[in-house]
C-alpha cells in the first residue's frame, strides 16, 4: 500500500494533530507502508485560492489514470478537507476519493466539513467525540475511530511542594487565564505552577497570561516556560504532581493520556473529548471505571462557556488539601500507566481501516 498523506503546513506549534500525523507516519512506516507525507501550504481552514489549487492537484484529480496505482491511498488531515468541500468533490467525481482524519470537529466550517465528509472515501476519527460528531451532525455513522498512542514514560518523581502543569499552546480555547484566575485563590497554600506551551500561536492571549499573572502577584509562583521538548520538557514532567487541561474544546487531549503514563492525576473539563483520555484505561480502546475511579477528575462549569475559577479553585483546593484524595489519584493514574494504547496500536488500526473497502456513508 502507498499512502500519500495530506497535512497542513500552517500548523507550527505542537498541536495534538500534527503530533498523532507525525506519530502515525512512523507507525505506518514501521509497519512497511510506504508513506509520503504532503504539505499542503495555506492558512486552512481558510486558504487562498491559489493555495486550494495546489490542493486540488495534489489530491490527483487531474491525473491520468496509469499515474495513480489502485494501491495508493489518499489521505487529508480534516484541517484542509473542511476548507476545501470543492477540491474534494471533484477529486472524488474523478474517480480520487480521498480518507480524512479527522482531530476535531471545525464548527466555523459545518458546511465546507459536511461537504468535505460526504465526498470522502471514508472517515478516520482520532477520537469517539469526533466520531460522534460526524454522526450527529452529518449523518455520517461510518466514521471509524483510531484513538491517539502514548509513549511509555518514567514515573513523575514529584515536588515538595505539589507542582501543576497545564501543557498546551496559550491559546483562548486552552483556558489558561482560568487557570491564572483559579491559583489566584490559592494563595494560603503551598504550590508552584508551570504554564508550558508557545506563546507564538496567538501573542496577545500569551500577553494577557502574563498580565494576569503579574497583576495578582505570582510571578514566583507560576513560570511560562515557552514551547519545551526533550531534556527540558521531560524535566517539568518529573516535577510535576497534577497536571490541568481545562480547554472549552477538546476532542481527545493528548496531554492527558502523556500525563497519566508518568502517573499525574489530570483535571480535565466535564463534556470535552478529554474526558474520554482520563477514562482510557484499556489497550482495546474500551473506558472503565465511573467517575470515583477515574486518575483525576471532570470539572463541570454549567453554564460558564470560559469556565468559572471558583468552581476550578475548590476542586484544586480539595486536592491540595486532602491527603486521602491526593493519594487516591495518584494511586489511579498509576494503574492506567500499564493500560494506554502506544502508538503501535494507532498505526495497526490506521492500517487495517484503510486496507478495507471504503464504506457507504449511511444516515444515524
Amino acid at each position: 500500500m502507498h499512502v500519500r498523506f495530506l497535512v497542513p503546513g500552517n500548523i507550527s506549534h505542537n498541536s495534538g494533530g500534527n503530533v498523532y500525523n507525525a506519530r502515525l507516519t512512523e507507525g505506518l512506516r514501521t509497519l512497511g507502508v510506504d508513506v509520503e507525507v504532503l504539505a499542503a501550504e495555506g492558512d486552512w481552514p481558510d486558504a487562498g485560492i491559489s493555495e486550494r489549487r495546489r490542493l486540488g492537484r495534489l489530491l490527483g484529480a487531474g491525473e491520468p489514470a496509469a499515474e495513480t496505482t489502485s494501491a495508493t491511498v489518499t489521505v487529508v488531515d480534516g484541517l484542509i478537507a473542511c476548507g476545501a468541500p470543492d477540491e474534494l468533490e471533484a477529486a472524488a467525481a474523478a474517480g480520487r476519493r480521498a480518507w480524512i482524519l479527522l482531530h476535531m470537529p471545525f464548527p466555523g466550517h459545518a458546511d465546507g466539513e459536511g461537504r468535505a465528509l460526504q465526498a470522502a472515501a471514508g472517515v478516520i476519527c482520532s477520537s469517539t467525540s469526533a466520531a460522534d460528531h460526524v454522526r450527529e451532525r452529518h449523518g455520517i455513522a461510518t466514521g471509524r475511530v483510531a484513538l491517539p498512542g502514548t509513549d511509555s514514560a518514567p514515573v513523575a518523581a514529584g515536588s515538595d511542594p505539589a507542582h501543576i502543569v497545564s501543557v498546551a499552546a496559550l491559546l483562548p480555547n486552552k483556558c489558561q487565564l482560568l487557570v491564572v484566575e483559579a491559583l489566584a485563590k490559592l494563595q494560603d497554600l503551598a504550590w508552584t505552577a508551570s504554564l508550558v506551551g508557545t506563546e507564538d500561536a496567538d501573542p496577545a492571549y500569551a500577553a494577557e497570561v502574563r498580565a494576569a499573572i503579574s497583576s495578582h502577584g505570582l510571578d514566583r509562583r507560576i513560570r511560562l516556560t515557552g514551547q519545551l521538548a526533550g531534556n527540558a520538557l521531560a524535566d517539568e514532567w518529573n516535577r510535576a504532581d497534577l497536571s490541568v487541561l481545562v480547554s472549552r474544546a477538546e476532542s481527545f487531549g493528548l496531554v492527558v493520556t502523556e500525563s497519566l503514563a508518568r502517573g499525574i492525576p489530570v483535571i480535565v473539563r466535564a463534556g470535552t473529548g478529554a474526558v474520554e483520555a482520563l477514562a482510557l484505561t484499556a489497550r482495546d480502546g474500551t473506558l472503565r471505571g465511573g467517575p470515583d475511579a477515574l486518575p483525576g477528575a471532570a470539572v463541570v462549569f454549567a453554564g460558564h462557556e470560559s469556565g468559572h475559577p471558583e468552581v476550578l479553585a475548590g476542586l484544586m483546593r480539595k486536592w491540595l488539601s486532602g491527603h486521602a484524595l491526593r493519594s487516591d489519584w495518584r494511586t489511579a493514574a498509576l494503574a492506567a500507566r500499564d493500560h494506554i494504547p502506544g502508538w503501535d496500536t494507532t498505526a495497526q488500526n490506521v492500517a487495517a481501516i484503510l486496507a478495507t473497502p471504503a464504506p457507504v456513508h449511511n444516515e444515524a
